[in-house]
């Protein structure tokens, strides 16, 4: 059971928080839509005020838990601890909602729950923002924060504001530049208060859109289309780079990510750059490894090591000529597909060529004539090499 919880990981926790996130839309919708008798008798003692308003809020949790969801797909655990605080309010106001559909969300929300925190584990990453994210995010709070307190202390002097419900509701459609206009100041001061809070409120969700937002689309369509930014690729050091991609290379790829080491794989190919960014600890440049700006903006120079192990050896050495011309002194090793290349790869620049197809032959024989098991004819030869 452990090594199938280890096996599965995270991913049935993220796919039923998802599922209640959407149900949880789709009930409150139909709450809100549903004709009074619809209600099942053993909850209809409660008010119709009561299933109404856990109508209106179980949308607002679904879609709040819809972002839970994709925090927790990227494995953070502020995403694990959002979806722990709001599953059992979809559960509540499954409940409340008093419909069929409400009961089914209340019976996925608790599964769900259960689910989630016998799977802590695997959601441990950070959410990582820069200061500026951060100031960006407390000067949003900030404002909306002003505008909500001052208009509640001036509700004297505006129109159809009483309750700090209708100071909220003034922060946030002043900010949003919606308007309605039923909420009004009547006096100078109030008129003074409405136009600064106006344009703080403004300016910071402008400045929060610009740093907060942007910069993680800018990400996804980065990942989308297989490429690095500038700055993934200016503090690449002490790295091993990949030049090409093919079936050679998955292994490679494997143990590389098993040891931690820090490396960059470059293929012109997009649809492979588009698999391999969604793997956890690839990093991937789309662009031809045998040629020279791309192998200079990876960083060759400062490079620990050179692999070339595709399927193709006649590419395979020119990205080995490529990368030997930047770096003369750089640990060049390639994978041959052909027993005749190996020569031919060396001469290009590679320190060590290695033949799978010599070294798989070897094996059979060795384990033919000596009778040995061929992993153990494997660990001989690792030994004696």
């Amino acid at each position: 059971m452990g090594r199938l919880r280890e096996r599965l990981g995270g991913r049935p926790a993220v796919g039923l928080v998802g599922a209640a996130a959407l149900l949880s839309i789709v009930t409150g919708i139909n709450r809100i839509v549903a004709p009074p008798g619809s209600r099942l008798p053993f909850l209809a003692l409660l008010p119709e005020e009561a299933t109404l308003l856990a109508g209106f809020t179980g949308a607002i949790t679904g879609f709040l838990l819809l972002v839970a969801a994709y925090g927790l797909r990227r494995r953070l655990r502020a995403g694990w601890y959002a979806a722990l605080v709001l599953l059992p309010l979809t559960a509540l106001q499954g409940l409340v909602g008093s419909t069929r559909v409400g009961l089914l969300l209340a019976l996925l929300s608790v599964v769900a729950l259960l689910v989630l925190a016998a799977n802590r584990r695997p959601f441990s990453e950070e959410i990582d923002l820069t200061a500026t994210q951060w100031a960006a995010l407390a000067g949003l709070v900030g404002s909306l924060g002003y505008s909500t307190a001052g208009a509640y202390a001036l509700n004297e002097e505006f129109t159809n504001l009483a309750t700090i419900t209708d100071a909220v509701y003034f922060s946030v459609v002043t900010a949003s530049t919606v308007g309605y206009g039923d909420v009004t100041p009547t006096s100078p001061l109030a008129k003074w208060f409405a136009m600064s809070a106006l344009v703080l409120n403004v300016a910071a969700f402008a400045v929060a859109l610009g740093v907060l937002i942007t910069p993680a689309i800018e990400a996804r369509l980065t990942t989308a289309l297989g490429r690095m930014t500038d700055t993934d690729i200016d503090l690449l050091a002490d790295h091993v780079l990949v030049l090409g991609h093919g079936e050679l290379t998955e292994p490679l790829i494997d143990e590389l990510i098993e040891a931690d080491a820090p490396f960059l794989v470059i293929t012109p190919d997009e649809a492979v750059a588009r698999v391999l960014n969604e793997r956890d600890g690839v990093r991937v440049l789309t662009a031809d490894p045998s040629d020279e700006e791309p192998l200079e903006r990876a960083n060759v120079a400062d490079a620990r090591a050179v692999v070339a192990a595709t399927n193709n050896d006649a590419e395979d050495a020119l990205a080995i000529l490529t990368a030997r011309q930047l770096n003369p002194d750089v640990t060049i090793v390639a994978a041959a597909t052909g027993r005749e290349n190996v020569n031919k790869l060396k001469r290009a620049g590679a320190d060590t060529v290695i033949s799978p197809a010599t070294i798989g032959g070897h094996l059979l024989v060795e384990s033919a004539l000596q009778g040995e098991d061929s992993e153990a004819v494997a660990r001989r030869l690792l030994d004696e090499s």
